[in-house]
């Protein structure tokens, strides 16, 4: 199930999984089903884990926090997107100031994360980074934490599938717009190619 990942690391990559990572086909799946707005909810809530973890780390970076909570505010319609796009950008710049993979894996998770309200192709960016991470951080048992994670992240969807249109949570007007999801049409263009 979790294919090359001891090759990758012996060529010391930094991303261990992608679209085609065979342990990620059933989430990706459960990804093309949902709305734009289950997608930020799921993003939000997955990305308080990693959030958490590099806080107590380095608590006197904020970066990530701050792209959080500007893009919480984007996706209620109380924000722009250059401002989020900005704090974004800033959380992924933490990376180029820190020299552990798997920190640097949980903010771009974080910053992938919270790509998904621009377009839901980044959703899985946030599990692509954060397995990798969790891989660069139990090197000798990660096969059962990667498992745990993934379901974790279908658990979680199923949770925001539920509580997304709930009365209490305000959304921006162009999340609202239930559009294709772009994650099935880039499927759907793959499968065509």
């Amino acid at each position: 199930m979790l294919e090359n990942i001891e090759e990758k690391l012996k060529k010391k990559n930094t991303i261990l999984f992608s679209r085609e990572s065979e342990c990620l086909q059933e989430l990706i799946f459960l990804i093309q089903q949902q709305n734009h707005r289950t997608l930020v909810l799921w993003a939000f809530e997955c990305i308080k884990v990693p959030l958490k973890t590099l806080e107590r780390k380095y608590s006197e970076e904020f970066r990530a926090q701050n792209a959080f909570e500007i893009c919480q505010r984007w996706a209620r319609g109380e924000e722009k997107m250059p401002a989020a796009k900005r704090a974004i950008l800033e959380c992924h710049a933490v990376c180029k100031e820190i020299n552990d993979k798997s920190d640097i894996a949980l903010y771009h998770a974080i910053g992938q994360g919270l790509s998904t309200i621009h377009v839901e192709t980044h959703a899985i960016g946030l599990p692509i980074y954060e397995l990798s991470a969790i891989v660069f951080s139990h090197k000798e048992d990660y096969e059962i934490k990667v498992k745990e994670k993934i379901e974790f992240y279908k658990r979680k969807i199923d949770e925001c599938k539920e509580k997304v249109d709930r009365s209490d949570l305000k959304w921006a007007g162009f999340l609202m717009k239930d559009k294709p999801n772009k994650e099935k049409l880039l499927a759907l263009k793959e499968i065509d190619n």
